[in-house]
């Protein structure tokens, strides 16, 4: 049996070593520190037993459960290490001389991605466009390769220099983001980009996503039955889809760039790296509530600890070569372990030790933060540039983006499964032809006389009162109508539905159009 906390490895200029996880936070003694620079890989078997690492002269298996060495081998340029699933075989790389098993034969492959899991495997494989025929995606099962119908699933489509393929965990399903190097309509620096689905039993679709440009990330839940995109110019957008691409839940727009499930899936983490500064927003995915919003600034490595409760954060080199370090984390916001490297010194890499699924059982989600001994840090908050000019003068509260909040997508009528993009297309039909069949009968009807109306009238009460004037008149009707849609809108709004933008444009312009009319009204 492994242990029942997941060790953790750390590698950098202090050595290779290993460090208890939490509580403890003190150096293991499964594996004694090899110290100097040399150490350039190592690996965990897939259930955490078995450790492999390269220094570089051998490789060396040891025993994690018996702290023992098991093998070892003189292989000095291995550069990359791999356990076989039931940890009988352990791969390295080096130049390649292995034996050829088997072989798609397929003109022009530019890339492929095998499926996790079990038998039976299966492996996407991509081909570029040429001469005006599109690019492709296909799925196959090993060892069908041969013959026309081979093939599980096809999608093409055009606009992609380069594909990244994400297989779900039942490898049932594939995530495409097409990318291509240039954006010819001039929207985007970095070229454009589409996503696509693809599922194994032949069915295919293009991901819709609201908001315009570049895809960050896109990761599937460990249930492979949704997957959450974060995309678009920022404040970047991040919503969770269903195996049907449609929406479930829109979790608005804010500084972000990265996502990661829990291995659980009960928690998303939504995260800004990079050029962001390291905000945390994290999710609670099946009551759709904020847990905690932590920061972790100039962060390069994050990761989930199996048990599905702690997060580790790293800052490594040579992405930063300053203030290199790790924390740990619990999903509530606290800092329970802060390790700095000396300021002469680096960190390379650090990881969590892997476990087989259902070792460690979710549990329930808690919004308290945790008791930690380490202090919370505070985020240093950067104060905007104010030229001289207006340095002596009162600051606006103006913003250079409007703020989406969250929204949850799915149906309000008691179904929990959200409305296909056909009923949704047909919901809107009905509700604008109902809305004009009421527009027609207040325009058949007689004209009422004008009820009296209180003196302290609110402004959004529209009052009846006639001119004489058919072109006021006729203003007075027309601004009547488009304030009653407006109350339509807001109305679908209330209740969960997404507005388009150019319906979100025409709410904004109800104050306005309300002063017209009492404008109007007053000159009567």
């Amino acid at each position: 049996m492994a242990p029942s906390t997941p060790l953790l490895t750390v590698r950098g200029s202090e050595g290779l070593y290993m460090v208890n996880g939490p509580p403890h936070f003190t150096e293991s003694t499964v594996f004694p520190r090899e110290s100097g620079k040399n150490c350039k890989v190592y690996t965990f078997s897939k259930d955490g037993t078995l450790f492999a690492w390269g220094n570089g002269e051998k490789v060396n298996i040891i025993s994690v459960t018996n702290k023992g060495l098991l093998h070892s081998f003189d292989l000095p340029k291995a550069v990359c290490l791999e356990f076989s699933p039931k940890n009988t075989v352990l791969a390295t790389w080096q130049p390649y001389t292995n034996t050829i098993a088997n072989k798609l034969h397929l003109q022009k492959i530019n890339d492929f991605v095998l499926s996790p899991g079990p038998q039976p495997y299966k492996v996407a494989v991509y081909v570029p466009g040429s001469k005006g025929a599109p690019s492709f995606v296909r799925l196959y099962q090993y060892p069908n390769f041969a013959g026309p119908h081979a093939a599980l699933a096809n999608k093409s489509f055009f606009k992609a220099d380069k594909v990244t393929m994400l297989w779900n965990k039942k490898a049932t399903a594939v995530l495409v983001i097409a990318s291509t190097e240039v954006d010819k309509t001039g929207a985007s620096y970095y070229g454009e980009q589409t996503l696509h689905y693809i599922a194994t039993n032949g069915e295919s679709a293009v991901v819709q996503l609201p908001k315009n440009g570049p895809i960050y990330d896109v990761v599937w839940n460990s249930s492979s039955t949704e997957f959450c995109a974060v995309y678009g110019f920022m404040p970047a957008k991040a919503t969770i889809f269903n195996l049907r691409c449609d929406p479930v839940f829109d979790f608005g727009t804010g500084p972000r760039n990265a996502a990661y499930y829990s291995p659980h899936g009960h928690i998303l983490v939504l995260a800004g790296f990079g050029n962001l500064r390291g905000q945390m927003e994290v999710w609670d995915v099946k009551n759709y509530k904020l847990i905690s919003k932590p920061v972790a600034s100039d962060s390069t490595y994050f990761a989930w600890c199996p048990d599905g409760e702690h997060i580790l954060t790293a800052t490594c080199a040579p992405r930063l070569r300053v203030n290199n370090g790790y924390k740990i984390w619990h999903y509530t916001g606290s800092i329970l372990h802060k390790y700095d490297v000396p300021s002469n010194a680096e960190l390379w890499q650090v990881s969590w030790q892997p476990f087989l699924d259902g070792v460690f059982p979710a549990k329930t989600i808690t919004y308290q933060a945790v008791p930690s001994e380490v202090p919370s840090e505070e985020p240093k908050v950067a104060t905007a540039y104010r030229p001289p000019a207006l340095r002596n003068k009162p600051i606006t509260n103006s913003k250079l983006h409007e703020e989406e909040p969250p929204q949850n997508m799915k149906s309000q009528s008691g179904n929990d499964k959200p409305l296909s993009k056909t009923a949704l297309k047909n919901q809107r039909k009905h509700e604008a032809k109902k809305a004009a069949k009421q527009e027609a009968r207040s325009d058949k009807s007689p004209d009422l006389a004008p009820t009296p109306a209180p003196q302290s009238t609110p402004r959004n009460t529209i009052s009846q009162s006639i001119s004489g004037d058919p072109e006021i008149d006729k203003k007075i009707k027309n601004l009547k109508k488009k304030l009653k849609a407006i109350e339509q809108l807001k109305e679908q709004a209330a209740t969960g539905k997404q507005l388009e933008k150019n319906q979100l444009e025409k709410i904004q312009k109800e104050t306005a159009l309300l002063q017209e009319l009492e404008d109007l009204e007053l000159g009567i």
